[in-house]
C-alpha cells in the first residue's frame, strides 16, 4: 500500500464539496456502515466535463470520493464507466480489506451519478458501430451481452437499471434489485464492458407500480410488464444509447425483429417474449436487437456456462419484479393502503358460499385461496365487485367467452391484417376477428381478466395490441 497516495487524496481530496453547475448525483452507504459518499457529474457530448464529491465518515470514505472524482474529471464517459472499486483502490496506492468498502461505496456512488448525468446530457455524437447492452443480472441478457462483445466494433457499454428496491423482498428474485446491479456489473466487468447504472426507482413507481396498485383497488388486473417495457425501460434505454452516440441498444429478450421496425415472435415458443414487447413503437423496434430471439434458453444456458459466466444457473424469475418474494396481498397492504376486508363469496346465482379477505385480492379466473368446500367442481373467480368487496365464483365452464371487448387498442396497420390474438403471455394463439372494439375468437376461451392485453398476430408477427376492457 502507498501510504502517500492515499494522504495526498486525504488532506487534499480533489474538488470535495465543489459546486457542479446541472450536476446530477449519485450517492452509497448511509446508516448500515456509517459512510455516505455522494458524488456529482455533468456531461456533455460524452464526456465528464464537470465533477465533485462530499462524504462522511471515515477517512477511507473521503479518499475514495477523492480518487473517484480524479479518475472521472475530464474524462470520456466510457472510461468513467470502467471505473470500479479496484481502479479506486489503485488510484489510492492500495486499500487493505478493512478499507476497501470505501472504494466499493465510491464506485457505487459515481456509477449512479454517470449513469443519471449521461441519461440528462441529450444526444452526443455518433460513434460508428457502438451498441448500449441492457444487463438485468441474469443469464439472458448476460449472454446477449456476451453475443455483442464477440461482434466486430467497438466494445459495448453494459447498463443496469435500478427500478424497484424494498428490504422485505427476495433481491435473488428481483430482476432489478441493488444486488441485481452489482451481479449485472461484475459480469459487465468480466466481458470487458464499461457499465453504467441507472436510477428509475422513481419513475417505475410513478409508472409501473402506482397504475397496478390503482387497478387492483379498482378491479381490474394491469400487466405492468406491457409497460415497463416499453415506455419505460427500453425507452430510456433508447435514450441513454443517444447520449451515448451508440446506434443500436441490445436487449435479452426472446424476440426477432424485421426490416420496418416489424416485430416477430421468438422461436423458443416457451421463452418468446414478444407479448411483453408489444407496445413497442416501429420507430423504436429498427433501433433494438434481440440476439436470443432465434436461441432456446438451453442454448442460452449452455453459451453462458461455456463462457464461465457467474450467471448461468442464475433461475428465472418468475413473479412480477415489485412483487419477489413477498406476495400481492401484503404488498397492497404496505404500498396500496389495504389490508384485510371480509366479504361475501357468492355463486352466479347471488348465493353466499363464504367469506373472502378483501376482493382486491383476486383476480378473474384464479382459484387459488377461494376456501370454498363442498362442491362438486373446482369453481373459478368470474368477477369481482370491489366496491361491494364482493367475488363471484363459478365453474369452469362459467369463464368461457368467444366474443371479448377492447379498449385502447392499437393497431401496426389495418384490422384487417389481426389474424390471431394471444390473451396470456405464453398461451396458446387463437384464431379471431377484430370487430370494432370486440374480438370475435374462432373457439371458446378462458375468460382474461379486465386489464390485461390482447396481443394480436399474424402469424409470427405482432400486428398490435389492446386491454381486455
Amino acid at each position: 500500500m502507498d501510504r502517500e497516495r492515499f494522504e495526498e487524496h486525504l488532506s487534499h481530496p480533489h474538488r470535495r464539496g465543489v459546486p457542479v453547475d446541472g450536476g446530477l448525483d449519485g450517492s452509497a452507504g448511509g446508516a448500515p456502515c456509517g459512510d455516505l459518499i455522494r458524488v456529482s457529474l455533468a456531461v456533455s457530448d460524452g464526456r465528464v466535463t464537470a465533477v465533485s464529491f462530499d462524504a462522511s465518515g471515515c477517512g477511507s470514505a473521503i479518499a475514495a470520493g477523492s480518487a473517484a472524482a480524479t479518475l472521472a474529471d475530464g474524462a470520456p464517459v466510457v472510461d468513467v464507466a470502467r471505473i470500479g472499486p479496484h481502479e479506486l483502490a489503485a488510484e489510492l496506492g492500495g486499500l487493505s480489506p478493512g478499507k476497501f468498502h470505501a472504494a466499493e461505496l465510491a464506485a457505487e456512488a459515481l456509477a449512479r451519478a454517470l449513469g443519471a448525468a449521461t441519461y440528462a446530457s441529450g444526444p452526443a455524437p455518433a460513434v460508428p458501430g457502438l451498441s448500449l447492452v441492457a444487463m438485468s443480472g441474469g443469464v439472458d441478457s448476460a449472454v446477449a451481452a456476451l453475443l455483442s462483445a464477440r461482434e466486430e466494433g467497438p466494445t459495448p457499454v453494459a447498463v443496469t437499471l435500478e427500478l424497484w428496491r424494498d428490504a422485505e423482498g427476495d433481491p435473488e428474485a428481483s430482476c432489478c434489485s441493488a444486488s441485481a446491479v452489482l451481479r449485472a456489473r461484475r459480469v459487465a466487468r468480466e466481458l470487458g464492458m464499461p457499465h453504467l447504472t441507472l436510477d428509475l426507482r422513481e419513475e417505475f413507481e410513478r409508472d409501473v407500480v402506482d397504475p397496478w396498485l390503482d387497478g387492483q383497488r379498482r378491479g381490474i388486473t394491469p400487466n405492468p410488464c406491457i409497460g415497463c417495457n416499453g415506455s419505460l425501460r427500453l425507452d430510456a434505454m433508447l435514450s441513454l444509447a443517444e447520449s451515448l452516440g451508440a446506434g443500436r441498444l441490445v436487449t435479452g429478450h426472446y424476440a426477432r425483429t424485421a426490416p420496418g421496425g416489424e416485430l416477430l415472435c421468438g422461436v423458443d415458443p416457451a421463452k418468446d417474449q414478444s407479448f411483453m414487447l408489444a407496445g413497442l413503437e416501429p420507430e423504436s423496434i429498427e433501433r433494438i436487437s434481440f440476439p436470443l430471439g432465434d436461441l432456446t434458453k438451453a442454448q442460452v444456458r449452455q453459451l453462458a456456462a461455456d463462457a464461465g459466466l457467474e450467471v448461468a444457473a442464475t433461475p428465472d424469475s418468475q413473479d412480477l419484479c415489485f412483487l419477489a418474494g413477498v406476495g400481492r396481498g401484503p404488498f397492497m397492504e404496505r404500498f396500496g393502503g389495504v389490508g384485510e376486508r371480509p366479504g361475501e363469496i357468492l355463486d352466479t346465482a347471488g348465493t353466499v358460499l363464504g367469506m373472502h379477505a378483501g376482493a382486491h385480492r383476486f383476480t378473474v379466473g384464479q382459484r387459488r385461496g377461494l376456501e370454498i368446500g363442498g362442491l362438486d367442481e373446482p369453481f373459478y373467480v368470474v368477477a369481482t365487485d370491489t366496491d361491494a368487496n364482493t367475488i363471484t365464483v363459478g365453474p369452469r365452464s362459467a369463464l368461457s367467452r368467444e366474443r371479448i371487448a377492447l379498449r385502447d387498442l392499437r393497431l401496426r396497420g389495418g384490422g384487417e391484417a389481426v389474424r390471431q390474438v394471444r390473451l396470456r403471455s405464453h398461451a396458446p394463439a387463437v384464431d379471431c376477428r377484430l370487430v370494432g372494439s370486440q374480438l370475435q375468437l374462432g373457439r371458446p376461451v378462458l375468460a382474461p381478466a379486465p386489464g390485461q392485453t390482447a396481443v394480436f398476430l399474424d402469424g409470427e408477427r405482432v400486428v398490435g395490441c389492446a386491454t381486455i376492457a
